[in-house]
């Protein structure tokens, strides 16, 4: 649904038109609770107004979010990184994956290359020009002959899909990973620079990682706007929604069906310490990284059912010194209480959103299906500091669970334990459980 300050200026001119059609219709005048209708019609325009002001914060907090990206790449030397890059290279007229015989037709062009010395347009933006240097000089950088002539990389199956890309099985230089293959219109030429950004915090994110449950980078391709992917570890396993939930866990928030019971808790707990201990590493880097968009959708599992904390699109830093990032990022119901008032925040984001994972993990439900409420009603509700997730009944197993989920989504993000805590918390519930 379209949320924008205009189209929620149309909903509430159409709130007037039918509370003004209320009083003007005769057979109004028949109904019984008129004064109840008019109280909800009233309260529905409140709340439409308060959401106007929202979306007017959003747009308010952009400028701040843009200095903050600058002053993340001057931090990293980016600027002066993309003053010396040259931004050449050769790039495939197509993605190979459009086509059923992509290998016969890149083999052509790569010889079309060899007479017509085809040349790419440069980086718009400065942070992707300077993320495609480190690349080259690290090693992750697949190659241009590599990509043209695809001797190296063999596309299969298509595994998973999102609004950005799509992502593949596929085997390079002998082993089997995943290409997660962005989509050209992702930078078309009147959003290229921010497409590139996009991809190069992603990038940059990942390719700093190393932690048995973090996603592994293995290679990367920066050549837009037809042949930008990623290359990682391929896992067998299924997301922790569908883990947790079943088949399409992470796409319905219908409730689990009773001959599909969810994992044994000592199981759940240990999926949640796993993520934790990803997530500790993460913060306690120099700078910190940030994920932002915590969700069961987002933690992928090996075939033994271990975690790997993935999609760092959102990721940001956060330097030393810095008090806080700016600007709305995630998924709402995931999404900490700061963020959706667009305050400034901090790695404690984080916190609050595996909170509303662990409960879910201990509930083996969907977080407010008790609720029936909608995303942004959801959103309104946490942003007042009046809705959670329903806890799990008190137990000797969910009590300490319960106590430390609490903390995790206080309103007060500075209340909120470390993820250093929440790991230790966490391995002495699971050894009782055990």
């Amino acid at each position: 649904m379209d949320r924008s300050p205009t189209n929620t200026g149309r909903m509430l001119h159409g709130l007037r038109g039918r509370i003004a059609g209320f009083f003007s219709s005769p057979s109004s005048c028949h109904h019984q609770h008129s004064d109840e209708v008019v109280a909800k019609l009233k309260e529905e325009v409140e709340k439409q107004r308060d959401l106007k002001e929202t979306y007017k914060a959003r747009l308010e907090s952009t400028q701040a979010y843009l200095r903050f990206c600058l002053e993340v790449a001057q931090l990293h030397g980016f600027l002066h990184l993309m003053s010396s890059s040259n931004g050449g290279g050769d790039e495939p007229r197509r993605s190979p994956h459009r086509d059923a015989g992509y290998q016969e037709q890149a083999t052509a062009a790569a010889d079309d290359d060899d007479d017509e010395d085809a040349a790419e347009a440069p980086p718009c933006d400065p942070y992707f020009a300077a993320t495609r240097d480190l690349a080259v000089q690290h090693g992750w950088s697949v190659s241009p002959d590599e990509l043209r002539l695809w001797t190296q990389i063999e596309l299969h199956e298509m595994i998973g899909q999102g609004s950005t890309a799509e992502v593949y099985r596929a085997t390079w230089r002998g082993l089997d990973v995943a290409v997660k293959w962005m989509r050209p219109e992702f930078f078309a030429a009147d959003q290229r620079s921010r497409g590139e950004a996009f991809f190069a915090q992603e990038l940059d994110a990942l390719s700093r990682q190393r932690h048995p449950h973090v996603l592994r980078l293995m290679a990367a391709c920066l050549r837009p706007p037809a042949s930008c992917f990623l290359v990682t570890e391929l896992l067998t396993g299924a997301t922790l929604a569908q883990w947790l939930h079943g088949d399409g866990g992470g796409r319905s928030r219908e409730r689990r069906r009773p001959s599909s019971p969810p994992p044994p808790l000592v199981d759940r707990v240990s999926r949640a310490l796993e993520i934790a201990l990803a997530m500790r590493h993460l913060h306690e880097q120099t700078p910190a990284v940030v994920h932002r968009d915590l969700k069961p959708s987002n933690v992928l599992l090996d075939g033994d059912s271990r975690v790997r904390v993935a999609d760092f699109g959102h990721a940001r830093f956060l330097p030393d010194g810095t008090a806080a990032l700016t600007g709305e990022t995630g998924t709402y119901v995931y999404m900490a209480p700061e963020i959706i008032r667009c305050e400034p925040y901090t790695e404690k984001c984080d916190v609050y959103s595996f909170g509303i994972i662990l409960n879910e993990l201990v509930t083996g439900e969907h977080p407010y299906i008790d609720t029936g409420y909608g995303p942004s009603k959801i959103a309104l509700e946490v942003a007042d500091r009046k809705l959670r997730p329903k806890l799990a009944e008190r137990g000797v197993n969910s009590s300490v669970l319960n106590d430390l989920i609490c903390g995790m989504w206080d309103a007060e993000p500075s209340k909120r334990p470390s993820f250093a805590t929440i790991t230790s918390a966490l391995r002495e519930i699971k050894q009782q459980l055990m």
